[in-house]
């Protein structure tokens, strides 16, 4: 069975992703779209380059929707990294341009056939994965956004560092919007066989300072370089890799929940049929409102987006 993957934008986290891609070898075919057809042409010569040092060979097209028919999986990168270069970290900053391009876009995969999985990264992802799912008119459970599983890897690396462990022996979960409304759900997180909360004080953790640094951690990093890629493209590929498998693992990823009536970062079971099951936490009553106040704030603006004259 051949893997298909499709990448649209090929800016930092597009081209990251399609390198990741092609240096492991994790397709067989891969489709790069992009409106700069100069760039997207020219990472594709790149990457043909850098077969002949590789163990894998990958077969690439460029710029043709009507090859993303037969893809298993399409990662939408698209972006303007620039618009998120404000004083308040704001994810929502890029909305007025992404969903514009979303709409465009979606119409597009949804004329060409496709009938796989979309696994968007493209910004503020609850809502653009909203938006994808609605125009493609795909089922809720094909279409998922990497969601919080950054977010949780940023705080297994803070809480990891400070108990000076690999952050893979930290479990745990960041939940609710990729934005400033989302949280560490301390109630989740285990380390060395016990809950978080019972060794923070005997270790001297601060969970308050822990949650805003896992909040904060893409910010650091945009304001060293002004654009992150080389994490949530690691994160997108685990999920794309988790669908292509049907490894069933259980991922903290954008999914639509019923209760919520929107799509946000829960706990999931992911395989070839996407989303295959969804966890139930036993969170605190604080989490639970904490969760709800973000669900609140994507739908409002999924509402705005659905609304806009773009």
């Amino acid at each position: 069975m051949t893997r298909k993957i499709g990448v649209i934008g090929m800016g930092h986290v597009g081209s990251t992703v399609a390198h990741y891609i092609v240096a492991m070898g994790f397709a067989d075919d891969l489709v790069l779209i992009d409106k700069n057809e100069a760039k997207v042409k020219a990472d594709a010569l790149d990457f043909e380059d850098a077969m002949a040092n590789l163990p894998f060979h990958i077969n690439i097209t460029v710029n043709d929707y009507s090859a993303l028919k037969d893809a298993d999986v399409i990662v939408s990168a698209l972006g303007n990294i620039k618009l998120q270069d404000n004083p308040n970290a704001d994810r929502f900053a890029e909305l007025p341009f992404t969903r514009q391009a979303v709409k465009e876009v979606a119409q597009k995969i949804k004329e060409s056939g496709f009938n796989g999985k979309i696994v968007a990264i493209t910004n503020p992802v609850d809502v653009i994965t909203s938006l994808y799912q609605k125009i493609t008119g795909l089922p809720k459970n094909h279409v998922l956004g990497t969601g919080t599983l950054l977010d949780s890897a940023r705080m297994k690396r803070a809480v990891a560092e400070r108990l000076n462990l690999d952050p893979r022996s930290v479990d745990g979960y960041n939940l609710g919007e990729h934005g400033n409304s989302q949280f560490t759900a301390w109630s989740t997180v285990r380390v060395l066989g016990r809950p978080l909360t019972e060794l923070a004080d005997k270790r001297g953790l601060d969970l308050e300072k822990l949650d805003k640094e896992a909040k904060m951690g893409g910010w650091t990093v945009f304001q060293g370089k002004k654009y992150t890629n080389y994490g949530v493209a690691t994160a997108a590929v685990k999920l794309v890799n988790v669908i292509l498998s049907d490894s069933l693992t259980e991922l903290p990823v954008s999914n639509f929940r019923e209760e919520y009536g929107v799509y946000l970062s829960y706990p999931a079971i992911v395989g070839r049929d996407g989303i295959v099951e969804q966890a139930q936490l036993d969170l605190t009553e604080e989490e639970l409102q904490k969760l709800q106040t973000s669900a609140n704030f994507i739908k409002e603006k999924y509402q705005e987006s659905l609304q806009a004259k773009d």
